[in-house]
């Protein structure tokens, strides 16, 4: 109750006061088997140190791997929600999830752009384009890309496609690292931005990510760990860079530390036994 109480007050000076403590934003969809979305989200901040703040975009009803339905919000709600927290709470880092709708990437890019007007200098924003679902189940209405690429990507200060919307977003196969380098180098001068490719779906003993930064190609990598089926990978990746910046750190550590992070978390991963949630959740 207390912990709650001083949340709700940031600038208190009070015992236990957040003051100085690293705020997160995540504008995402709600994941009911809490593996990926607001739930991962919020779980990864909080390992990190970091405390975090959610707007809502949509509710899915999901197990690991398998989306049974996905209900959004209006677009004038989770817009609501940005502003009302940017208002009140000092954030330091801004990441996209799940947007779910043409309406909902308009709005969000619209209450960034005015955040950053209001509030300069501009909040670090990490966007993790969520296209389709772990399991294959498209998760976004195809009109929204657009939207995307128009008013969302030139907002970032990072864009985190994994391969699939990749291929997507250069309308190229990636199948090797040689393809891999090709495609991040044309979406970072496409969309003008920072380009982390996550490559974790190629062949190959290591998962290997590639930072596409001012004309430099940085890779991080680290063990495949084989034999599971993993969900929120994405999600726990993205939000852990965006809480190292939240925290101050460079782009390039923010990176590093959240590959480690979420290798871990794969690593020491969660194993349902159910009927009905055979996959691995992190």
């Amino acid at each position: 109750m207390n912990a709650q109480a001083n949340a709700e007050r940031p600038s208190s000076n009070a015992q236990g006061s957040p003051e100085n403590v690293a705020v997160a934003l995540t504008i995402a969809g709600s994941d009911s088997s809490a593996g990926a979305g607001i739930q991962a989200d919020l779980k990864t901040f909080s390992t990190l140190g970091v405390y975090g703040l959610t707007a809502v975009t949509c509710i899915v009803a999901e197990t690991p791997g398998k989306v049974s339905r996905i209900e959004p919000a209006s677009a004038r709600i989770v817009r609501e929600q940005i502003e009302v927290l940017a208002k009140s709470f000092p954030i330091g880092a801004i990441k996209t999830g799940l947007l779910c709708t043409v309406e909902i990437v308009s709005a969000v890019a619209k209450a960034i752009r005015d955040l950053n007007k209001r509030l300069p200098p501009r909040i670090p924003l990490v966007i993790d384009p969520v296209f389709v679902a772990t399991s294959g189940d498209p998760l976004l209405q195809p009109a929204a890309i657009e939207i995307y690429e128009k008013e969302l990507f030139p907002l970032a200060n990072l864009i985190t496609p994994n391969l699939c919307e990749a291929e997507r977003l250069t309308d190229t196969k990636i199948k090797d690292r040689q393809a891999m380098r090709r495609a991040g180098k044309k979406l970072a001068k496409k969309f003008g931005t920072v380009i982390l490719l996550k490559g974790g779906h190629l062949p190959g003993d290591r998962a290997v990510d590639l930072l596409f930064a001012n004309d430099k190609v940085i890779e991080f990598s680290a063990p495949k760990i084989f034999g599971v089926a993993t969900h929120g990978t994405g999600c726990t990746y993205s939000a852990a860079i965006t809480a190292g910046l939240a925290k101050g750190l460079s782009l390039e550590t923010a990176i590093m530390r959240a590959k480690k992070f979420v290798t871990e978390a794969i690593r020491n991963r969660f194993q349902w036994k159910s009927l009905h949630a055979l996959n691995h959740s992190i």
